[in-house]
């Protein structure tokens, strides 16, 4: 792809995705209460998961970080406070997520590090090799063609960085994973319905069970060319830590 092909990417927006779940439509309903979701439902283990994800990025060895499917900008924040040398590039579809995250950046005093703007994984506007490690937390299951993000984040990270992706998942056969599969199952659109009077919690949990189970997702990162060094089951199976490099 050249960089005027690159520079031709069209975004995701609300008029032609309104209708889709997962789309940047749908987060825009429930952004404002997208991080007190976040906690209820996750039983507060979210920001652990992420902890791990921002760690499993050797950040020592980068200057400037992607965050995609950043919503509202937990992420990239996280990284921003880790280390204070590195630039953060944070994507989204979804502008009320965006504007949720960039008064939190503002607010955290690092709007000259972190810059949040809308995009779509799947066609990046940016240069070839241009950071040294990519992230993607809660977000690769909701893109359409997943392969195409993946060979994008391949493409914009240099050889050797870091690619990280955190994302939920059925959880496993097996007493622990079937009280995991109760709490998705049942408790997680309930409460998402309840907090937000919206039916995008519903579609939580059926793109858990539609996202492939993680040996399956490994196949598909090697094939586009990633060379995964670790997988881990976190949250009683409920989400997995995919760390690779390209």
């Amino acid at each position: 792809m050249t960089a005027t092909q690159k520079s031709d990417q069209h975004t995701v927006t609300d008029e032609t995705n309104a209708h889709l779940d997962g789309s940047g439509a749908m987060f825009n309903r429930i952004a404002d209460r997208y991080d007190l979701l976040n906690r209820v439902l996750s039983l507060g283990l979210d920001r652990g998961w992420r902890r791990k994800l921002v760690a499993a990025l050797t950040l020592e060895h980068c200057h400037r970080v992607l965050d995609l499917a950043t919503g509202t900008g937990d992420v990239a924040l996280a990284i921003a406070r880790t280390r204070d040398h590195i630039q953060v590039v944070g994507i989204d579809p979804s502008a009320r997520m965006l504007a949720v995250g960039q008064r939190k950046v503002a607010a955290a005093g690092f709007t000259a590090r972190i810059q949040l703007v809308a995009g779509d994984a799947q066609q990046l506007a940016l240069e070839d090799d241009s950071f040294d490690g990519c992230c993607m937390a809660f977000g690769i299951r909701n893109v359409k063609d997943r392969g195409a993000a993946l060979r994008e984040m391949v493409r914009v990270t240099r050889s050797g960085g870091r690619v990280v992706i955190l994302e939920l998942c059925e959880p496993p056969a097996g007493p622990l994973g079937a009280l995991a599969r109760l709490h998705v199952h049942h408790a997680v659109p309930r409460i998402g319905r309840w907090l937000t009077g919206d039916s995008a919690y519903a579609y939580l949990q059926q793109s858990m069970q539609a996202f492939p189970a993680p040996a399956v997702f490994r196949e598909q990162l090697t094939t586009a060319g990633l060379q995964v060094i670790q997988l881990q089951r976190l949250g009683l199976g409920a989400a997995t830590l995919f760390v690779c490099e390209a």
